[in-house]
């Protein structure tokens, strides 16, 4: 099959490698149809190479159609349209069953000291093949893959896979208080995802910042009040308070993580990790940290007092500075972690099948994407992606479409 596989800093190729087989009674085989190109998969182009292989399949956003099941999936048949978590969770252990599904028990990568294996993503989660490929194999066939019914088309539904309940979850940890106020730092696809989902939840005050045009435009355009860092960026915590009665924001959502713009000494440590040797750079970025902070500072900036931030964004390493005095002083909540994918699909999935609701799409995810292209074109998306270029807020690969 051809797959996206990752050969170094910034290099990243399509390779033909072994089609995946069933390997357990209850693993399923899937064609992926559409797959995701996320923001968190810059991190594995630029700087998580001590944590990866050459030759390791990268992609975490698929779904497709089931082609073979295991002799121990009874929920699912072939020809079966299935959209597949990020989290590789099993859905029966304590921590799945407490809807925890990024810490699942059965998965946890241990010998990292991390939580829930994930698809496509370093040894530091399992080191699972992805699913920017032609076809994927996915374990605990009868609780992971989230079975779609026909029809729609898979923009719709590829979103559930890690978008949609990235935002829920980071929208659900804001717990912004009735007539309240929302922040959201960052206006990717899980910041603009999270505007539509508060403004679902009838949050009318909802402020968006970002610094990319394409991005600020996306927003503006759906009622969201937006402020650019490049007019505001010295004063962003004075505009805020001025849109919000001069108190801060009651909820803010960080959805920048790592990828934060404007800290030079992370940008040096980004840069300076890429030349270190894999056996010195691993324990480096984990202990040290690899992390800019400028979204997180802004965050703890502009909520008000007595407020909650919640952590959408990435962040890596153990020795990151936190204002400690300034967070107790402001007496701020914090809520973070990996989405529990699984969690929130019986909160998500109606909204996109019922046609009452806005044609089934009140969160317009048809229109979501900004480009698609064949998987053959994924290196050239990657770049594009990486550099801002053309307007790319949202890419879906197409395997098998020739371009």
């Amino acid at each position: 099959m051809r797959a996206l596989t990752w050969h170094g800093k910034r290099d990243v190729r399509v390779d033909t490698v072994p089609d995946p087989r069933i390997e357990d009674p209850t693993d399923v085989v899937v064609r992926v149809t559409t797959t995701g190109l996320c923001g968190s998969d810059l991190h594995l182009y630029e700087v998580l190479g001590p944590f990866l292989d050459e030759g390791d399949i990268l992609g975490h956003e698929p779904m497709g159609i089931v082609e073979e099941v295991g002799p121990g999936v009874t929920e699912l048949s072939a020809g079966d349209r299935v959209v597949v978590p990020f989290n590789v969770s099993c859905g029966t252990c304590y921590m799945c069953s407490t809807g925890l599904q990024s810490q699942c028990e059965t998965t946890q990568v241990r010998d990292q000291g991390n939580g829930a294996a994930l698809f496509g993503y370093t040894k530091l989660y399992g080191q699972v093949p992805g699913g920017q490929a032609e076809y994927l194999r996915v374990p605990f066939g009868n609780t992971l893959p989230i079975k779609v019914p026909e029809g729609p088309p898979d923009d719709r539904f590829v979103y559930l896979s890690d978008v949609l309940p990235t935002a829920w979850q980071a929208v659900t940890y804001a717990d912004v208080p009735k007539g309240g106020s929302l922040a959201v730092l960052g206006l990717g696809p899980i910041g603009d995802m999270c505007t539509r989902i508060a403004r679902h939840h009838g949050v009318e005050n909802v402020i968006g910042i970002d610094l990319v045009p394409e991005r600020l435009d996306r927003a503006r355009a759906r009622g969201i009040t937006t402020v650019d860092l490049r007019e505001h960026g010295k004063e962003l915590g004075d505009v805020v308070r001025g849109l919000t009665g001069g108190r801060g924001a009651d909820s803010v959502i960080d959805a920048v993580g790592m990828e934060a713009h404007g800290s030079p000494g992370g940008k040096l440590a980004h840069q300076l990790t890429g030349y270190l040797p894999d056996a010195v750079a691993a324990p480096f970025m984990k202990a040290a940290g690899i992390d800019r902070l400028g979204a997180l500072y802004s965050a703890i900036d502009i909520v008000r007092r007595g407020g909650t931030i919640s952590l959408s964004g990435v962040y890596g390493g153990t020795a990151d500075p936190m204002p400690m005095l300034t967070m107790f002083d402001k007496q701020i909540q914090l809520r973070m972690g990996q989405a529990n994918v699984r969690r929130w699909v019986p909160d998500i999935l109606p909204l996109l099948t019922d046609p009452n609701d806005n044609g089934g799409d009140p969160l317009g995810v048809d229109g979501f994407a900004t480009h698609r292209v064949p998987l053959e074109q994924a290196p050239q998306a990657y770049a594009m992606f990486q550099r801002k270029q053309d307007g790319m807020v949202k890419t879906l690969l197409k395997p098998g479409v020739v371009g």
